[in-house]
């Protein structure tokens, strides 16, 4: 990733790729310094900066469909874990993420490293800016701690796509740290410890600086602290992780939804009582079938691809329950009797958390940090540190808000489990196509468990499915965290424009 020179042009960059035009002065009558300082100038640059994630934007040349921030973290995310199934051998880079035939070439791994430190120098140029303007009024504060927060966010998305679990191996090679506008263009990977480390650090500089809420489309304190609460946990500080939990649930600002309110959370995201922080998208980012996050798991048979569907793991988990309010993200594709409908012999659940905002089978908002994930964040830790009975309490109060009152834990452990175990168990219904499950897993120091039917098994045919029994036989039905796979490859851009960037084994 090349190094930026002119702030002039990364300015101009962040502005036109905004979802509002900025009207400016001609350049010989405002400076660059001078539009970023002014309130409009760094509101309309930082809406530039939160557009990036939702937008198509140019890469090698070409504006391609399929590329977009969110669309390739929840693929190379979601379905690289046990709770997407892939419906058919394809072309597409997505596949990659399922076979863990990864690939230094792979577009997608490509797209993403791009825009994400297109974002990461947006923001420093805002930062460099500002902090040289020496502006500290509160709302200068606001939009400067919101640059800071962006930056941490992205920095910790590159570590968890492209470096080891924290608790796997903290000095082993993380990403490149991109702190400021003097970095040299050939810079080497920081260690894992090293990114985390600079993280934190933005994440709590953002924190004090944010004291206005502009809504939940923005940063705010609370975002701040639950990224605190998340990446406390990935490192196992688990004394910070439930400090900045209990942080973010004691503010007063959000609610759990209940069981007559959480069916909508997802399509009404920017209202939802829960949410503490999502990218907001309107009827004129509805990419429809081409570029869409939601047209590869689902369609209403002309909306979208829908080629990846629930697995039968995640739905034998959940299958104690059919009364829990979290199946109503989970749609099965059935003919006129009722049954079931099979693509390629796979059985079709489709998925619609990133659906109907505004009734479109392809819009919504999707949500970065929840009210739910930091009670679960809390119970994880309290688990970890021996309360166990604190875990549980915080894992009810999940459960009594979802349908199952009465299938309340009331601090008991089941037999043959342990309090972790629990907690994981429903973080991973709770969160479900949301981001987490692999790191989940992996972080844990847990294998992943992919022995079910689907695509993701090499050399399957659909004469091989037989759905009554577990397929054996084919490689990676268990994937350890000790696999190289369960990371990607650096993109070749960047080792080959860099070779201070060593690859990934």
């Amino acid at each position: 990733m090349k190094k930026i020179v002119s702030t002039l042009f990364v300015l101009f960059f962040i502005a036109i790729s905004s979802c509002k035009k900025l009207e400016v002065n001609p350049s010989d009558a405002m400076s660059t310094g001078t539009l970023l300082t002014t309130t409009d100038g760094l509101t309309n640059a930082l809406n530039g900066a939160y557009a990036l994630f939702k937008d198509h934007i140019l890469f090698n040349g070409i504006t391609d469909q399929n590329n977009m921030y969110l669309r390739q973290f929840y693929q190379l995310s979601d379905f690289a874990s046990d709770d997407i199934v892939c419906g058919q051998v394809t072309t597409d880079p997505l596949y990659y993420s399922f076979s863990l035939d990864h690939s230094p070439s792979q577009s997608n791994t490509r797209y993403f490293w791009y825009v994400s430190y297109k974002i990461i120098n947006g923001v420093n140029t805002v930062i460099d800016a500002v902090e040289k303007s020496g502006k500290k009024d509160a709302t200068t504060n606001q939009l400067l701690g919101e640059c800071y927060f962006l930056r941490a966010f992205c920095h910790f998305n590159l570590v968890r796509l492209f470096g080891k679990p924290y608790s796997v191996d903290p000095n082993s090679p993380g990403i490149i740290l991109r702190t400021n506008l003097t970095d040299p263009s050939r810079k080497a990977r920081s260690t894992v410890k090293e990114v985390y480390d600079s993280v934190i650090a933005d994440a709590e500089k953002a924190a004090g600086l944010m004291t206005l809420s502009r809504g939940v489309q923005y940063a705010s304190k609370e975002a701040a602290w639950s990224l605190l609460a998340r990446v406390s946990l990935y490192k196992e500080d688990n004394t910070q992780a439930i400090d900045y939990a209990g942080k973010v649930i004691g503010a007063g600002r959000f609610t759990l939804t209940t069981k007559a309110t959480y069916p909508s959370l997802f399509a009404n995201a920017t209202t939802g009582s829960e949410t503490i922080f999502c990218i907001a998208f309107t009827d004129v980012d509805d990419y429809g079938k081409f570029g869409s996050i939601a047209s590869m798991i689902y369609s209403d048979g002309n909306s979208g691809w829908g080629e990846e569907y629930v697995s039968s793991s995640l739905r034998a988990l959940m299958s104690a329950h059919p009364e829990d309010i979290r199946w109503s993200y989970i749609v099965p594709l059935k003919d006129a009797g009722g049954v079931v409908q099979k693509k390629n012999g796979i059985e079709v659940y489709y998925i619609s958390k990133f659906s109907f905002q505004n009734d479109r089978p392809n819009l919504s908002s999707p949500i970065m940090f929840r009210l739910a994930e930091m009670y679960l964040i809390r119970a994880e830790a309290e688990a970890k540190t021996g309360a166990g009975t604190a875990a549980l309490d915080d894992v009810d109060m999940i459960r009594k808000n979802r349908g199952l009152e009465a299938s309340l834990y009331n601090k008991v452990v089941p037999a043959g489990s342990t309090a972790l175990d629990v907690v994981l168990a429903e973080k991973r219904i709770e969160m479900a196509f949301e981001g987490h499950r692999s790191y989940d897993v992996f972080r844990n120091k847990r294998s992943l468990n992919k022995a079910y039917w689907g695509y993701h098994l090499t050399g399957l045919k659909e004469t091989d499915v037989d759905l009554s029994k577990t397929p054996v036989g084919y490689p990676n039905l268990s994937v350890p965290y000790t696999s190289s796979r369960i990371i990607y490859y650096l993109p070749i851009d960047e080792t080959l424009s860099n070779p201070l960037a060593t690859q990934n084994p």
